[in-house]
């Protein structure tokens, strides 16, 4: 019998390259990692063995993968000052709390659709856009990432200065 074939929507290449990242913008600098609305667990994993990060899910819809940590709980900004670093990989409606823990910690960001505001149609261009006014307005440091997978949704925010990278 063969392993069980993994489904996910969207581009499978997004999780090594969000990793990749992580671990070159970050490198030891940070430990703990929420992978907020991660669902199956497919980031963390890969931060788990791939980079040695201590990565879990942070998912009320508890289905992750069988080995990868995760809590089933609504990610909400207050629990942001137990990781080192706030993930929201297409995060849909956990988008808002993910920006909101820049106040905190760092956050890695790349938004999927329209969880920001439901009074007007954003596209992705515009949904970066209204996230980076947020920041703008609190007056929190950012900067935007283009990753290496599927248009239009590999667009990121990435919050606060880098730490020393090296791991």
């Amino acid at each position: 019998m063969g392993r069980r074939q993994i489904k996910c929507h969207g581009d499978e290449a997004r999780f090594e390259a969000v990793a990749e990242y992580i671990a070159r913008r970050f490198g030891g600098g940070v430990t703990y990692i929420a992978d907020v609305a991660g669902g199956q667990g497919l980031l963390s994993r890969i931060l788990c063995k791939k980079y040695n990060y201590q990565a879990e899910v942070v998912d009320p819809r508890g289905y992750v993968l069988k080995g990868v940590p995760s809590r089933k709980i609504e990610y909400t900004p207050e629990l942001a000052s137990y990781y080192d670093l706030i993930v929201g990989l297409h995060p849909d409606g956990a988008t808002r709390a993910v920006a909101e823990s820049a106040v905190y910690r760092p956050v890695l960001l790349i938004p999927c659709c329209n969880e920001w505001d439901q009074t007007q149609k954003l596209g992705s261009r515009e949904l970066v856009q209204a996230i980076v006014a947020y920041f703008d307005g609190k007056g929190i440091p950012h900067e935007t990432v283009e990753f290496d997978f599927k248009k239009p949704k590999n667009i990121g925010l990435i919050t606060g200065r880098p730490p020393h990278a090296g791991r």
